[in-house]
C-alpha cells in the first residue's frame, strides 16, 4: 500500500518553503487544520495526513496489533517522511500526536528540523508517587473508557464539548462531536486506549531537535502543569502559553496557533 493512499497524504503551499507536517489528534482528521493551513501555506510547504482509521485514510490498512501502541503511529510518520523525501520537516503534533512526534524524533532525528507539541500530554494519569499531575486519576480514565465502550456515540456527545472548551461557541463543540461520531467505534476504542493509557514521560529526554511546547491558557485535558513538565524534560525546549482556551486551538484560535507555528518553524528562513 502506497503510504500516500494509506494516510491520505496531501501537500500544499509553497514548494520552495520550509516543510511543516501537521498531525491531528484522537477522533479527528486533517480537516481540523483547515483554518490554519491557508495562513501557513503562504510561506511553507504544508503536509497533511490522516492517521490510519481516521478521515479518508485506507481503513483496510488498520490492524489492532500495529495501532494499539503509539509506536505504530510514529512509524507511519517516519514512512510518510521517507516517501515524500522533502528533507527535514517541522512536525506539529496536536494532543496525542505530540507524543507520536516525540517517538518519531527519537527514532530518526535526522528526518526532523523542529518539533511543535500543541496541547501535549505525555501521560494523562496522575502519578502521586512522583508528584506528576496529568489531570486525571486512574479511576477517572477507567470510567472514561468504560463509558466509551458502552456507548461511543453518547460518550462523544458528552465528551467532545468538554474537550473543545469554549462553551460560548457551541458550534466548535458540535464540530468535534461530529468528527468523533464519524470514527469507527471499534477503531476509536483502540485509539482511545493508546491516547489515555500511554505513558511517554521518559521518552521526552530523547528529543534532540529544537522543540516548542505550545499549551492553551485553559485546557480541561492538558492542564498547565503538563506543559511545564514537558518543557522541563525536553532539553533546550521553549514553552509558550497561547491565549486560546480549550484543547483544540487550531479551531478555537487559528490565527494565534498558525502564528506560533510559523514563528518557530522559520517562515522565510
Amino acid at each position: 500500500m502506497d503510504v500516500r493512499i494509506r494516510n491520505h497524504v496531501t501537500v500544499t503551499g509553497r514548494a520552495d518553503g520550509p516543510v511543516v507536517m501537521l498531525a491531528h489528534g484522537f477522533g479527528c482528521d486533517q480537516h481540523m487544520w483547515r483554518l490554519v493551513v491557508p495562513i501557513l501555506e503562504r510561506d511553507f510547504t504544508v503536509v497533511l495526513f490522516d492517521h490510519v482509521g481516521a478521515g479518508r485514510s485506507d481503513l483496510s490498512s488498520w490492524n489492532e496489533e500495529r495501532y494499539s501502541t503509539m509506536g505504530g503511529y510514529a512509524e507511519d510518520v517516519l514512512e510518510i517522511c521517507r516517501e515524500l523525501a522533502l528533507g527535514p520537516v517541522t512536525f506539529v503534533g496536536h494532543s496525542v500526536s505530540a507524543m507520536m512526534g516525540v517517538l518519531a524524533v527519537a527514532r530518526q532525528p535526522e528526518a526532523f528540523a523542529r518539533l511543535v507539541l500543541l496541547a501535549p500530554s505525555p501521560c494523562f494519569i496522575d502519578d502521586p508517587a512522583s508528584g506528576y499531575r496529568g489531570g486525571f486519576s486512574a479511576g477517572d480514565i477507567d470510567e472514561l473508557l468504560e463509558s466509551l465502550d458502552a456507548n461511543y456515540l453518547g460518550w462523544s456527545g458528552a465528551m467532545a464539548p468538554v474537550i473543545m472548551g469554549n462553551p460560548e461557541r457551541p458550534e466548535l463543540g458540535e464540530e468535534l462531536t461530529n468528527s468523533f461520531c464519524r470514527t469507527d467505534p471499534d477503531i476509536a476504542r483502540v485509539f482511545a486506549r493508546v491516547t489515555f493509557l500511554s505513558d511517554n514521560r521518559t521518552d521526552l529526554a530523547r528529543v534532540s531537535v529544537p522543540t516548542l511546547v505550545a499549551q492553551c491558557s485553559s485546557d480541561a485535558i492538558a492542564p498547565p502543569e503538563v506543559g511545564l513538565f514537558v518543557q522541563s524534560r525536553i532539553p533546550g525546549s521553549q514553552l509558550v502559553t497561547l491565549n486560546a482556551t480549550g484543547h483544540c486551538p487550531q479551531l478555537a484560535a487559528p490565527e494565534e496557533t498558525a502564528a506560533a507555528i510559523a514563528a518557530f518553524a522559520g517562515a522565510g528562513g
